[in-house]
């Protein structure tokens, strides 16, 4: 039975392996002030984003997705009508391939810029991995619990 359990456990680890092979995606928006649906908090998920016009879900060759957040005031504060909140897939991400967000200078303005690497990672709240690690740690301890009352 214990050889049961191990090889439950390599596949599922194979399945959640190749799921990062994929192309990953990007949100791609652009809102300014109040105007769009692209700023933060931004309240989409990959199922939502059909219904809602100007922001999409787009391939990205890279693996690497940025937002951008460019204001008059560089106070970037709620209530700056001037402030642009853009997220988009990137040619490249930072050379050490650390996911980050600092000020920067992009398109000759100083800007707050963040970049991530994974599927539709440019949204507001990361939590992607610790779903995805909670469901398959559920599924393990469900099977191991089965396999062993089985044998019992």
């Amino acid at each position: 039975m214990l050889h049961k359990f191990i090889f439950l456990v390599a596949v599922i680890s194979l399945i959640s392996d190749s799921a990062n092979g994929l192309i990953k995606r990007c949100y791609q928006c652009r809102s300014r002030g109040d105007l769009g649906s692209c700023k933060d908090p931004f309240r989409f998920n990959a199922s939502h984003i059909d219904m809602e016009p100007g922001v999409t879900a787009i391939p990205c060759a890279s693996g690497w997705c940025g937002k951008v957040i460019e204001g008059e005031t560089g106070a970037f504060r709620e209530d700056d009508f001037d402030m642009a909140t853009q997220r988009m897939c990137v040619q490249r991400g930072p050379d050490d391939s650390e996911d980050r967000c600092a000020y920067t200078v992009y398109n000759h303005k100083k800007v707050f810029m963040c970049f991530c690497q994974g599927d539709l990672c440019n949204s507001s709240v990361q939590h992607h991995n610790i779903t995805k690690v909670f469901i398959i740690s559920s599924f393990i301890l469900l099977m191991a619990q089965k396999i062993l009352s089985i044998k019992l």
